[in-house]
């Protein structure tokens, strides 16, 4: 029996992965991954960690699509990708998921403050969140490569390898597309979370009823007075053509190319200042 390891050169091929008919892939064949202010974040964090600088290794297999399917649950994400061997190969990433009593303040925390439950009853989850986290000595992203559970079924020893890079980047994008996603990965789901947080409403009514707390109709007189220090929360910086990443893919093709990326440098011409239609 040979004492070559399985994968050796001549079992393990390389050249071109095999084509994947409808897989997950990230927006665009060219130009920056990151569109909006989730995506740009957690690529960043990424490289503060020490991550990001083998990200650029699964690019091409991001934008090609190449992942077969991925998955987001509490504390892992796990993703099946395509590489030149008839099998695909299985990614892991994993990160830690808080605890009741972390939780518990996080849901009270939010609950307390109407801006942050309003936004997250509306479906978004805003940028300061980071911050509210900071204080209660929480992270949404990951602090430090420890932080982070990398593996994949593929015989490179690199980490990340070419298929953990893919899957950071499409995970990069899903956080565009529905921010909750790392909010999961710590362990709470959106219908859950937003269960979560109208208990706690709930509750903080019921007890401010209970203590005398003053009722609605008694403020209505001060209902349009400014308080002293407002702060107007940041609006999070986003690209012109973001809104083409945030509806499926449609059927309709210009030549070869996908119609979003035609719409592309449409968007971004109509947003630059002192653009005029002819």
């Amino acid at each position: 029996m040979s004492d070559r390891p399985f994968w050796a050169a001549e079992d393990y091929p390389g050249g071109r992965p095999i084509r994947v008919e409808g897989g997950i892939r990230i927006h665009g064949a060219t130009g920056p991954v990151a569109r909006t202010w989730w995506s740009a974040r957690f690529l960043t964090v990424l490289e503060q960690v020490g991550v990001g600088g083998r990200l650029s290794r699964g690019r091409t297999y991001a934008r090609s699509g190449q992942i077969v399917s991925l998955d987001v649950d509490a504390g892992a994400v796990v993703a099946l990708v395509q590489g030149t061997r008839p099998q695909p190969y299985r990614v892991r990433i994993g990160l830690r998921v808080w605890d009741k009593t972390e939780w518990r303040r996080v849901e009270q925390e939010l609950a307390a403050d109407a801006w942050y439950a309003a936004a997250l009853l509306a479906g978004t989850v805003p940028p300061e969140i980071e911050e509210l986290l900071g204080g209660l000595g929480l992270s949404l992203f990951p602090t430090s490569a420890d932080d982070l559970a990398q593996d994949c079924s593929c015989p490179d020893a690199t980490v990340p390898c070419k298929h953990l890079a893919a899957v950071f980047y499409v995970l990069a994008q899903q956080c565009d597309t529905d921010p909750f996603t790392l909010l999961t990965l710590r362990g709470r789901d959106r219908a859950t979370l937003l269960d979560r947080v109208r208990e706690q409403r709930d509750l903080a009514s019921g007890a401010g009823a209970a203590s005398g707390a003053p009722a609605l109709a008694d403020l209505l007189a001060d209902f349009w007075t400014a308080p002293a220090a407002t702060v107007v929360p940041r609006s999070p910086g986003t690209e012109p053509d973001a809104v083409l990443d945030q509806v499926p893919e449609p059927p309709l093709r210009a030549g070869r190319e996908r119609l979003t990326d035609v719409l592309r440098p449409v968007y971004r011409a109509i947003a630059e200042p002192g653009t005029r239609s002819s």
